[in-house]
């Protein structure tokens, strides 16, 4: 797992952000609780190129909703937005299960940035 720290600044106040990203890796899933234990926010993101990350991570959401603290923030993130071509996640059906979730919704691309600070933006928010 790596970990990294980001800092966003707001209107009123600066927030900084300790990162964990365990890349949703099979072996570290019996370690996940120990990362989102006291956890304000998490980003659960899936591949929008692949239906089955999609899968893997409402299962994410649910446990992260069923064992993290119930303040957390949850925001999912559609990554690969560069690839829209290759597309097989619809940006309607994540926005409605996200939606219906309560979850912070956005489409990414870790290659282009597009939206990479924004969804930290309104996770700070």
């Amino acid at each position: 797992a790596a970990f990294l720290t980001q800092s966003v600044c707001l209107e009123e106040t600066t927030v900084k952000f300790e990162i964990w990203d365990t890349a949703g890796q099979e072996r570290y899933h019996s370690l996940a609780p120990m990362y989102y234990r006291g956890a304000q926010a998490a980003v659960v993101v899936y591949d929008l190129t692949n239906q089955e990350t999609f899968g893997r991570a409402k299962s994410w959401v649910k446990e992260l909703q069923r064992q993290a603290s119930p303040s957390i923030v949850i925001a999912l993130a559609g990554n690969k937005a560069d690839l829209a071509s290759k597309r097989m996640v619809e940006y309607e059906e994540a926005q409605a299960y996200a939606d219906d979730n309560g979850l912070l919704f956005m489409e990414t691309s870790a290659k282009t940035a597009m939206n990479v600070n924004d969804l930290f933006l309104a996770i700070g928010e």
